[in-house]
């Protein structure tokens, strides 16, 4: 037996008695392993992301494919015309009425319902989202 082989069996003695030892960590290395980052979960969440900016894009494409402007500024201006109409009629009827109303406030109250709450329902979701 050569000196290489003493070695290596002296070695492999060595590593085996220091892998039977215990030594208590009192829970560090499940600690650190949690710590660690998962990197299924980092794909995952580039794979969600490509997906969706894919989404966002064929929408895109899709809404000036099929003429989706044109469709919008029409709905538009139909809503536009609509608030208008009501608030024409309700402005020369509510003199008329018993019960006295501020257009002030009418205005005011549509502008909440029409511009403030749809801003904070948007931040709202996009802080979750």
């Amino acid at each position: 037996m050569d000196m290489t082989d003493k070695d290596n069996i002296l070695l492999e003695d060595f590593f085996k008695q220091a892998a039977q030892q215990q030594v208590e960590d009192n829970g560090f290395t499940e600690r650190v392993m949690l710590s660690l980052p998962d990197h299924q979960a980092e794909k995952t969440h580039r794979l969600s992301l490509l997906w969706t900016w894919f989404c966002i894009l064929l929408g895109v494409v899709l809404f000036f494919a099929f003429g989706g402007l044109e469709t919008l500024k029409a709905g538009i201006m139909v809503v536009f015309q609509t608030v208008l109409t009501w608030l024409s009629v309700f402005l020369t009827t509510a003199p008329t009425t018993e019960v006295s109303l501020n257009p002030l406030v009418v205005l005011l109250v549509v502008a909440f319902v029409g511009v403030y709450l749809p801003y904070q329902t948007y931040r709202k979701l996009s802080a979750i989202l």
